[in-house]
């Protein structure tokens, strides 16, 4: 469970999240650039997004998820992001 949330939008940050199968549950790492941070309190929720080949992948979780093990904060923005939301990545590759 995440307690406070160290990074802004334009980071890079990696998701380690549990999943259960059937008896066995497993850690699966989930890696790329935050999009955006809404809410707030415990209903604060943040979305990640990566690129696989050509095929991007968005996934949201609320801050307070019980599935959350960790966020590592892999890389800062290189500039200082100057929009809440960046949205506009997702036309970027098209």
């Amino acid at each position: 469970m995440l307690q406070a949330i160290t990074f802004v939008p334009g980071d890079t940050i990696r998701v380690h999240q549990k999943i259960k199968e059937g008896e066995k549950s497993r850690v699966q790492v989930f890696e790329g650039v935050v999009l955006g941070i809404r809410g707030r309190g415990e209903n604060k929720s943040f979305t990640v997004r990566k690129v696989v080949g050509e095929i991007a992948v968005e996934r949201i979780w609320p801050v307070l998820s019980p599935n959350i093990q960790k966020v590592e904060i892999k890389a800062h923005a290189k500039k200082r992001v100057r929009q809440a939301k960046l949205y506009h990545l997702r036309n970027k590759n098209k």
